[in-house]
């Protein structure tokens, strides 16, 4: 007697509009995000921190360079005019 039982989908109906002021109000920081990353440098610190991050530079430079890509900021500003300068702006 192995019956598929089918559950309705979660959520609002095709076509009905979302209720006003539902929903996580805009500038609300994720804190999923907030405690992965506190769980995280603490990991970075008890593993030795910026002297690990060198190490791993050296003897993972693929996976460091990904870790890189994703902590500089997306847009960077360059004006080359005779020699090179590079900027970037931080929400930080």
């Amino acid at each position: 007697m192995n019956e598929t039982v089918k559950k309705g989908t979660p959520g609002r109906k095709k076509g009905v509009e979302k209720t006003a002021g539902s929903g996580r109000k805009k500038g609300t920081p994720n804190i999923m995000t907030n405690n992965l990353r506190t769980i995280i440098m603490n990991a970075l610190s008890k593993a030795g921190g910026e002297d690990y991050l060198v190490e791993q530079s050296k003897s993972n430079p693929t996976a460091f360079l990904q870790l890189v890509g994703k902590v500089i900021p997306a847009e960077l500003k360059a004006d080359i005019s005779g020699g090179l300068t590079i900027s970037w702006e931080s929400d930080e």
